[in-house]
């Protein structure tokens, strides 16, 4: 086991309050807004985002999946792509995706019967991690036996109303409006709550950059967390059903579901079943543990996630080939399932290793990683960083499996366009950003310990490459 001797500092000689009370009183300093460009980057990304998210769908749904693009390079065909009534981008919403009560309500039935969900299905009540001041919160996950009840749950009820399933497709413009706008008002609520309850912490006093970064780390009604509700409830299960919905429309539409169509489905849908399997696994991450619930969450969690990830469904729906959808052979059916069995095996197992370490290493004398006595940097702060495993081959590895993972999802949609690649592109930044967000916060958090840790383990995604 790996640990180092020092000489004790006058943070050593604290008692357990003294140093809860200075993590508190730390969390209210006025921090600099040097994240995602600062006040006019989360300004900017505040607003660009929504209307990439359109400009996307608005390129599935009126153009068979080719990216809609300005016809020349001159302010009046800029003008024309984003302002046009015809043809433009705000024509586009106007004729799909304006919001409308029907589409309200049935998203607003969709986000309370999830809520209803997370509050009353039984469930395991596990603590979360430690947060500045010592505290543990609790979380009922019931995410496992709520993910059943909704997938056999609302197509017996769509059924038993004689709604066709298809609904969810021929609404998706006018939910994403709905949704769109309800961030907007729900993180303005957040701003609120915390200040109600004074919970406000490392804030900049820059409206725009604190409306994207979040005011409080943890709003709650009682044991009811918003943050992780949102995270992995109306979001996850709502992709899904959109890709089911998508998938019911092709059936309509051809009278059939092709390969590459059921291929996709699969593979998201396993990918959120082991999700909620490993549902635990989520308290040990950054947006549990460090972010604050703002809008880049509230947008990112509501709106992009179901209504991004379903883009590759999207395309296999509206794109087509001579009239006929998009088609793929049994060997490349073959081929994108190994890619997408490594890929998933990757990150599966090496999040499952960090997991098990947090959960073992202090409580289970014989805990082993690969048949040995897992080995750790002993930080200053009292954190263990691990090298052993996965994690002292590589210090992401896990980005390397979910980012393989986001390019073979696109493969079914074969290369007419780059549209159903946009995930791969997007995911594949985000990791790129986060790793790099994490590397500057593990320097400020750990200083020197971590330096150490770099140097035992030098590589971040590829061993011997990068």
């Amino acid at each position: 086991m790996a640990s180092r001797t020092r000489t004790p500092s006058k943070k050593d000689n604290e008692s357990d309050n003294e140093k809860f009370a200075r993590e508190i009183a730390e969390l209210k300093k006025p921090v600099q807004p040097t994240e995602f460009g600062g006040a006019y980057g989360t300004l900017f990304l505040t607003f660009v985002l929504p209307i990439v998210l359109y400009w996307i769908w608005a390129s599935m749904e009126f153009n068979e999946g080719y990216l809609l693009r300005p016809k020349a390079l001159s302010p009046s065909a800029f003008y024309d792509f984003f302002l046009s009534d015809e043809d433009g981008l705000w024509g586009y919403i106007k004729k799909g995706a304006w919001p409308t009560w029907k589409a309200a309500a049935l998203y607003f039935s969709w986000f309370f019967f999830q809520a209803f969900l997370q509050a009353f299905v039984p469930g395991p009540i596990v603590l979360g991690v430690p947060l500045p001041g010592g505290q543990r919160l609790k979380y009922k996950l019931n995410g496992w036996a709520s993910w059943w009840i909704t997938v056999f749950g609302v197509p017996a009820i769509l059924y038993a109303l004689g709604i066709p399933f298809t609904i969810l497709y021929e609404n998706y413009g006018s939910n994403l409006s709905v949704v769109v706008l309800f961030s907007f008002a729900f993180t303005l609520f957040l701003k609120f709550h915390a200040k109600v309850v004074d919970n406000e912490e490392r804030m900049s006093g820059y409206f725009w950059y604190d409306f994207w970064m979040g005011f409080e780390r943890n709003p709650r009604f009682g044991d009811f967390d918003l943050k992780l509700f949102c995270e992995v409830r109306p979001s996850l299960m709502l992709w899904v059903l959109f890709n089911f919905s998508m998938a019911a429309k092709q059936y309509e539409q051809f009278g059939e579901i092709t390969l590459s169509t059921a291929l996709v489905l699969a593979f998201h849908f396993w990918y959120v079943t082991d999700y909620y399997y490993h549902e635990e696994y989520i308290l040990t991450t950054m947006d549990v543990i460090t972010e604050k619930f703002g809008f880049m969450l509230v947008f990112g969690d509501l709106a992009w996630v179901p209504f991004t990830y379903c883009f590759q469904m999207y395309y296999l729906l509206k794109h087509t080939v001579n009239g006929h959808p998009v088609q793929i052979s049994p060997y490349y059916c073959l081929f994108v399932i190994a890619l997408f069995s490594i890929g998933f095996y990757l990150f599966r197992w090496v999040n499952s290793q960090k997991h098990d370490f947090r959960r073992n290493v202090d409580t289970n004398p014989n805990y082993t990683i690969w048949g040995k006595k897992p080995t750790y940097i002993l930080t200053k702060r009292g954190t263990k960083l691990l090298t052993s495993g996965w994690w002292g081959i590589a210090r992401h590895l896990n980005y390397t499996g979910d980012m393989m993972i986001g390019w073979v999802w696109c493969l079914p949609c074969k290369f007419d366009s780059v549209a159903p690649y946009f995930y791969g592109l997007y995911f594949s930044s985000l990791d790129l950003h986060r790793c790099w967000r994490d590397h500057h916060e593990c320097q400020k958090k750990y200083g020197e310990d971590w330096e150490k840790y770099c140097k035992l383990v030098p590589y971040v995604f590829i061993p011997y490459i990068f």
